[in-house]
C-alpha cells in the first residue's frame, strides 16, 4: 500500500455480505423457526487509524459518511473517539447494531423468502409436525425447494398414511407428483421419509438410491428369456420370457441350464436334449441367484472372455458352484488374437470363485500379459467350437446313443 493508497476499511457492503453468509447457512431461519428470542445483533468495523485520518483524509471523510445514520436508518451506529493531541479527537463508526429482525431481513433482501419460509413451515406444523421438526434443523434446504415443497409434504403425508397392501411408486395419488417427480426429489424425499417414518417401514437392508425397495413399495419385475432345446415346448412355446419371481421351478425333464451373454449366440444355440438356454445379459445374470431350483442343475456359463466375464462367472458360482464354464480357457483366446478388441473400462477385483484355469486368464487379462484390456467377446469365437463342447456334453450323457452325434455340416 502506498500513502496515496487508503486502507481496506469496512465497508456496508462488507457487512451484508457477511450478515448473508450467515444467513445462508441457516442460522436465523432456525432461530426463528424455533422462537428463539431475538438478541441485538452487531457487527465491528475496521476504520481509519489516528494516523490513517491525516494521511488519507478524503478517504476517511468518505467512509465516514457511508455509515451515517441517515444512509442506514434500519441500522444503529455505534461511534467510538479516536486521536490524541497530535491530531485532534474524532468520532468514527466503530460498530453496527441490527435490533429487531425485521431489519435483518430488509438489509438482506430476504423478507419475501423469510414469509413464504414461515408459510411453509405453519403448513407443516398444521399437517405434518413431524416433518416442521426436520424443516426447522434445514431451514436452507426449504427455501432452495420452496417452489416445489407443497408437492413434497404431499408426498410425504401420503406415504406416511397409506397403510394398504404395497403398491408401485406410480400410485402415489397426488396431483402434479408423478413418477419423473419422485426420481426428481428420490434424494431428499429419502432423507425426510427416513426422518418421518417409523422404523419398521423402512427396509434398512435395501441400498439408499433404491427409493421403491427401501419405502417398500412394489418394484419392477425382472425378467429371464429361455429357449427349450430338446426339441420340446411348454404350451406350445419354445421361447419364453418370465418373470423371476415366478420362475420356481424348472421347465419339466430339464437336467441342464445353459447361460450365454450374446443375443444372437442365444438364439442360434444349438439343440441339446434335456436343457434350455437362457440369455444371460451381463451382470443381470445375477437374477438368475434368485432360481433356487439352479442348485440341482448343471449350470454350464459361456461369457466374454475379458476381466467383466468372468466377474459375471464369479458372482454366478458364487451362488452356485457348480456351475460349469466353456470356451472361456487360454486357448480360445489365443487362437482368436485377431479377433481381439478393446475392454472399455476393465476390473481388478478379487474373484475367489474362480477356478485355477480360470484365474490364470483372468490374471494374464489384469496384468496386461496379452496386451492392454483386450477383449474376446463370444460373437466372435469360431461357432464350431460350441457345436463340439455340446457334442461332448451329449456324448458324456448318452454314451450308447450315435443319433445324438452331429452331422457333418453341424460339427464344421
Amino acid at each position: 500500500m502506498t500513502a496515496s493508497t487508503p486502507p481496506a476499511w469496512t465497508t456496508p457492503r462488507d457487512v451484508t455480505a457477511r450478515l448473508r453468509k450467515r444467513f445462508d447457512n441457516g442460522i436465523y431461519l432456525s432461530e426463528l423457526a424455533e422462537n428463539v428470542a431475538w438478541e441485538p445483533l452487531s457487527v465491528p468495523l475496521t476504520g481509519p487509524k489516528p494516523d490513517e485520518i491525516t494521511r488519507h483524509f478524503e478517504a476517511a471523510l468518505a467512509w465516514a459518511e457511508s455509515w451515517s445514520a441517515h444512509a442506514h436508518p434500519r441500522l444503529r451506529i455505534e461511534r467510538r473517539p479516536i486521536g490524541g493531541r497530535r491530531v485532534g479527537f474524532n468520532d468514527v463508526p466503530a460498530r453496527v447494531w441490527i435490533d429487531r429482525r425485521e431489519d435483518l431481513w430488509h438489509l438482506l433482501s430476504v423478507t419475501g423468502v423469510v414469509d413464504r419460509f414461515h408459510t411453509l413451515l405453519a403448513s407443516a406444523r398444521a399437517a405434518l409436525p413431524v416433518l416442521a421438526a426436520w424443516m426447522s434443523a434445514h431451514p436452507m434446504k426449504v427455501v432452495k425447494l420452496e417452489a416445489d415443497w407443497p408437492r413434497l409434504q404431499a408426498t410425504l403425508d401420503w406415504i406416511i398414511s397409506y397403510q394398504g397392501p404395497a403398491v408401485y411408486v406410480r400410485q402415489i395419488d397426488i396431483p402434479g407428483v408423478d413418477t419423473k417427480f419422485i426420481e426428481q426429489h428420490r434424494a431428499v424425499l429419502t432423507v425426510l421419509l427416513e426422518h418421518c417414518l417409523p422404523a419398521d417401514r423402512i427396509d434398512h437392508e435395501a441400498p439408499r438410491a433404491d427409493f421403491a425397495a427401501r419405502f417398500r413399495f412394489l418394484r419392477k419385475p425382472s425378467y429371464l428369456r429361455f429357449r427349450l432345446l430338446g426339441g420340446f415346448a411348454l404350451a406350445g412355446f419354445t421361447e419364453l420370457t418370465v418373470r423371476t419371481d415366478e420362475f420356481t421351478t424348472p421347465p419339466p425333464d430339464v437336467t441342464t441350464v445353459y447361460v450365454v451373454e450374446n443375443e444372437t449366440t442365444y438364439l442360434a444355440f444349438p439343440s441339446q436334449p434335456n436343457s434350455i438356454v437362457i440369455h444371460g445379459g451381463g451382470y443381470a445374470v445375477t437374477r438368475l441367484t434368485n432360481l433356487a431350483w439352479l442348485g440341482g442343475m448343471r449350470v454350464v456359463y459361456w461369457g466374454d472372455v475379458d476381466t467383466h466375464g468372468f466377474a459375471i462367472l464369479h458372482r454366478l458360482r458364487r451362488a452356485f458352484p457348480h456351475t460349469e464354464s466353456v470356451l472361456m480357457d487360454r486357448d480360445v483366446l489365443m487362437s482368436h488374437r485377431d479377433q481381439w478388441v478393446t475392454e472399455a473400462s476393465p476390473t481388478r477385483e478379487e474373484l475367489s470363485a474362480l477356478t485355477r484355469d480360470e484365474t490364470d486368464v483372468y490374471t494374464s487379462l489384469v496384468n496386461g500379459e496379452f496386451g492392454r484390456s483386450v477383449r474376446l467377446e463370444q460373437e466372435r469365437v469360431q461357432f464350431h467350437l460350441l457345436q463340439d463342447v455340446l457334442y461332448q456334453h451329449r456324448e458324456r450323457a448318452f454314451p450308447q446313443d450315435a443319433s445324438l452325434r452331429p452331422s457333418q455340416h453341424e460339427t464344421r
